[in-house]
């Protein structure tokens, strides 16, 4: 009788568990339902339009065409970096994934809605034009940019070396609109270069991540054992490959998070972390950073800072930390989809908002008085020497070892035109005081 009882009341419980459960299974059912007929009267009002358009547009306008502006009108406004590639502007990311094709040498973003440069890669046609960060392109060519994606640009200005193209750039501090002419050319990057300031400081230049990046920088430290400290120019560089930026901290990082990125799935966190095996640098450092850095050079200046392991000098960054993957759709189409955000050490987005430097220095010039009788003096004993050099026949045998050698060396005089350099070189200076007073 007992059994009989508690047999009862467990089937009177689990009774309750089901009617308690009925309903929520139920709303979850219904839900479902109501989301897929939701779907279902979407893609038959698409379909709709779609038919319509074609059948009583001014134009005749094929079905395919309709499909592609479509796609692409639905791909831009989910973000500015997410884009329809068609079979066209998928053979042009092709050509620049290859590292070599005709163009003006500019990283170009959305920023407020406006096609902005991010910056002018260093020697190129856009470079000796004078483009500068933040310029806003408001023609290329007659053609507005407005409600023009960064695809369209893109494949407009790249074209055939030796052609014209003109843009019309509005300029902060410009009270009208300037017109700027450049002559297409062959994009090279000479991605990371170094150069020595005084005796004792390691210059090195990197203009963007492709996928010598890490090995460059790390021949350069290792042939620099002389230096004591190292300042790595990050200004105009608009990033590149996520590995490299990674590698690049993780010469200076031994331990902890470099970089992570999450997204909508699980499958697309990662979390990148630095190894004491790679860390080939202690020395004191010193990152240079402006408006013209970012995505991969936002992961380096924004890790090495999170870390405390570098003082950034300059302007702040553009903001740009979303991830992209390419996607094929057909063997000749594919779509560019945003699929994560980066997220620095700390905790904190690059996206939108971008890495503020410790120190915030203005591009210029160092205000210096120089005495004039002095400088006449030193430029009329370097002309006699010169001319002394010629008539004992040495001046033909140093002239090429000479240039070689200054190309390597950043002078006093190449530092005053350089604020934030100039600004850095002076902190690095501090801080290899600083560690020797340690030690």
């Amino acid at each position: 009788m007992k059994n009989l009882r508690f047999t009862a009341l467990g089937f009177t419980l689990a009774c309750s568990v089901l009617l308690i459960n009925a309903p929520s299974l139920l709303a979850k059912e219904k839900t479902a339902q109501q989301k897929e007929v939701s779907r279902l009267e979407a893609l038959a009002k698409f379909t709709k339009v779609i038919s319509i358009t074609e059948k009583y547009y001014v134009d005749e306008v094929t079905i395919q065409e309709l499909i592609d502006k479509a796609l692409k009108g639905m791909m831009s406004n989910l973000d500015a970096h997410s884009a329809y590639l068609t079979a066209s502007d998928f053979d042009n990311l092709k050509v620049q994934t290859d590292g070599e094709f005709g163009g003006l040498g500019i990283t170009v973003g959305m920023k407020d809605g406006a096609l902005t440069v991010i910056a002018p890669i260093e020697g190129t046609p856009a470079d000796k034009a004078g483009l500068k960060p933040g310029d806003i392109i408001l023609k290329i060519n007659d053609k507005s940019t407005l409600n023009m994606t960064i695809d369209e640009a893109v494949s407009i200005m790249r074209g055939k070396v030796g052609t014209p193209i003109d843009l019309t750039i509005v300029r902060e501090g410009e009270s009208k609109p300037i017109k700027v002419h450049i002559i297409r050319g062959i994009i090279k990057i000479e991605s990371v270069y170094d150069k020595k300031i005084g005796n004792d400081i390691l210059y090195i230049r990197i203009t963007s991540f492709d996928k010598k990046v890490v090995k460059e920088v790390t021949k350069a430290i290792q042939n620099a054992s002389w230096a004591k400290g190292i300042v790595i120019d990050l200004r105009n560089n608009p990033g590149g490959l996520l590995d490299q930026a990674v590698g690049t901290v993780d010469l200076f990082v031994d331990k902890g998070v470099i970089v992570s990125q999450k997204g909508r799935y699980k499958k697309d966190d990662k979390v990148y972390k630095a190894s004491s095996s790679a860390t080939i640098s202690k020395k004191p450092l010193v990152v240079l950073v402006n408006g013209g850095s970012a995505s991969a050079s936002e992961i380096v200046s924004g890790a090495l800072q999170d870390h405390k392991r570098a003082v950034l000098v300059g302007e702040k960054t553009f903001g740009k930390g979303s991830v992209q993957v390419i996607l094929p759709v057909t063997k000749k189409e594919a779509i560019k989809l945003t699929i994560a955000r980066y997220y620095l050490p700390s905790g904190r987005t690059i996206q939108a908002v971008g890495v503020t430097p410790d120190i915030k220095v203005l591009p210029g010039e160092v205000k210096t008085h120089k005495n004039e009788f002095m400088l006449k003096e030193a430029d009329l004993k370097k002309h006699l020497k010169e001319e002394l050099d010629k008539i004992d026949g040495k001046k033909k045998n140093t002239d090429k070892k000479e240039k070689n050698q200054k190309k390597k060396i950043i002078t006093e005089d190449q530092l005053h035109k350089d604020l934030q350099l100039k600004e850095g070189v002076d902190i690095i200076k501090a801080l290899i005081i600083s560690k020797g007073a340690k030690e």
